[in-house]
């Protein structure tokens, strides 16, 4: 039992640190919105192309940061589950 909980914990070691080193590029709008996240989930950027201010929609904008923000953490969940995968053989369920 001992073994298996120092084996375990190499392994959330590990996956941890891959999770660390992801980044992921979310965008929207054909790209006029992009979020850049990290592995934790984390946003490091928000770019936003300026000709949407031109258009003076914020509705529209605000839906564009949105669907960024939902593509990146698609992005983050599929190189987690990938991570797993590599590292233990087995898929995390889909979400």
């Amino acid at each position: 039992m001992k073994n298996f909980m120092k084996e375990a914990q190499k392994l959330q070691s590990k996956l941890l640190e891959q999770l660390r080193a992801i980044k992921v590029e979310g965008s929207a709008g054909g790209g006029m919105v992009r979020i850049q996240m990290d592995g934790e989930q984390n946003v490091i950027s928000v770019k936003i192309e300026p000709q949407i201010f031109e258009e003076k929609d914020v509705t529209m904008l605000e839906d564009l940061i949105v669907a960024a923000y939902g593509d990146a953490r698609r992005r983050i969940l599929e190189k987690t589950q990938e991570s797993l995968k590599s590292l233990t053989g087995f898929p995390l369920p889909p979400l």
